[in-house]
Formats: structure tokens, C-alpha cells, sequence
């Protein structure tokens, strides 16, 4: 294995990044706001710029979906066991202690096991539930006369702020690990610049500088 800086992250998947963390934030900012949590919108406005949120993060997941399948991408998100209960020792104790990430990040593998399976979880569960039961609280009027609508609607709301709530633990969580290791600018960088520093097999090196030597840099 060698040791090059590579680009690991394409332009697609930054975008998808970081237009979801501003739509994903502002979702958040708004659905406390209507739920009384601040004042520092009104009610109408609120629900409003959410609901234009909304439907703008789905169009991105749709989107974005389509892009993990037909570039395979969606194969870095499977989890795997081998090596998750080393990663979270060292998230758990390790990184307190000074000790170095068990994980090495490889050319085909960029997400430790832990991460793949947290992804798995939001792209297959968190996610779905949240686009779900909100859906269902915004077409709330197609179905009020079905038998104990006004019970399920309050099931449907509380399912999707509980959601909301795992979403909002897990941009903390994200944002709380990107302090430890390397720092947090060496975390954030990637997913700006598209490169990272990663393992190479021979095969792996020779096949990129021959056929895409844009993605390795130098340093």
C-alpha cells in the first residue's frame, strides 16, 4: 500500500454534501420554529420556507440516488462487521487516549464501519421516515376523513418531530467527530477540495495515473 492524495470525492457528491447539510439545517431551523421551540419566525412563514425545504432536499435525494446506483458509489454505504468494534473502542476510548483511528481509508472503501453503518441507517430508515410521515402530515387534508384521523395525524406529527430529533443528534454527533484525529480542517478539506489522502495497492496507482492521473495529486 502507498500512501497518495486522491480524489475520493467527486463534484456531485460534495454538492449533494453540502447542499444537504443547508437544507437539512434549515429544515431543522424551521421545523423548531414552527413547533414553538423560537420566535424568531412567524408561524406562516415558517412552515412555509420548510415545506419549500422539503421538497427541494427530496429532489436532491432523488437525485442523488440515482447518482449512488448508476455509479455504484451505493457499494461504500453497505455496512460491514469487520472492524466496527474496533472503530468504536476507538471512538468510545481510543481517541481520548491519543491512539491512532484503527481504520485506513482505501481507494474502494472511503467510510469506516462504523460510518457505513450509521449511512446505511439514515439512507434506509431515518431518511424514508422522515420524507414519509412528512408527506403524510402535508396531505393531511386528501385524508382527515378517514376513521380516527385526528389520532393518526398526532401519531403521524410525533413520529416526525422523533425523527427530526435523530437527524438533529446525528449532525451534532457528525460535527463532534470531525474535531477528533487529524483536526477539523483536516476532516472538512475533502469535502471541499474533492482529495484526500488515502491507501493505494500498486494496481490501484498504476491503474489511475494511467487511465485518470487528474485524480492524484502530487501532494
Amino acid at each position: 500500500m502507498a500512501k497518495r492524495c486522491v480524489k475520493v470525492f467527486p463534484f456531485f457528491e460534495r454538492f449533494w454534501h453540502w447542499s444537504q447539510v443547508a437544507l437539512i439545517l434549515t429544515l431543522l431551523f424551521t421545523g423548531l420554529g414552527s413547533n414553538g421551540a423560537h420566535g424568531f419566525l412567524p408561524f406562516g412563514p415558517a412552515v412555509m420556507l420548510h415545506t419549500m425545504a422539503a421538497f427541494a432536499i427530496l429532489a436532491l435525494w432523488i437525485f442523488a440516488t440515482f447518482w449512488l446506483f448508476t455509479t455504484g458509489t451505493w457499494k461504500q454505504f453497505i455496512p460491514k462487521i469487520e472492524g466496527m468494534i474496533e472503530v468504536a473502542r476507538f471512538y468510545a476510548y481510543g481517541v481520548f487516549k491519543g491512539e491512532e483511528h484503527p481504520y485506513r481509508k482505501i481507494y474502494w472503501r472511503k467510510h469506516n464501519p462504523l460510518q457505513a453503518a450509521t449511512y446505511f441507517g439514515l439512507k434506509w430508515f431515518v431518511f424514508p421516515a422522515i420524507w414519509g410521515t412528512g408527506i403524510l402530515y402535508l396531505t393531511y387534508n386528501f385524508w382527515e376523513e378517514v376513521p380516527n384521523a385526528t389520532f393518526w395525524i398526532t401519531v403521524v406529527a410525533n413520529l416526525h418531530l422523533l425523527t427530526a430529533y435523530v437527524i438533529a443528534a446525528f449532525v451534532v454527533v457528525h460535527v463532534y467527530l470531525l474535531t477528533v484525529g487529524h483536526g477539523f480542517r483536516a476532516h472538512v478539506r475533502p469535502m471541499i477540495t474533492g482529495y484526500d489522502t488515502i491507501d493505494l495497492t500498486p494496481e490501484q496507482e498504476a491503474y489511475l495515473e494511467a487511465n485518470e492521473p487528474g485524480r492524484i495529486r502530487s501532494t
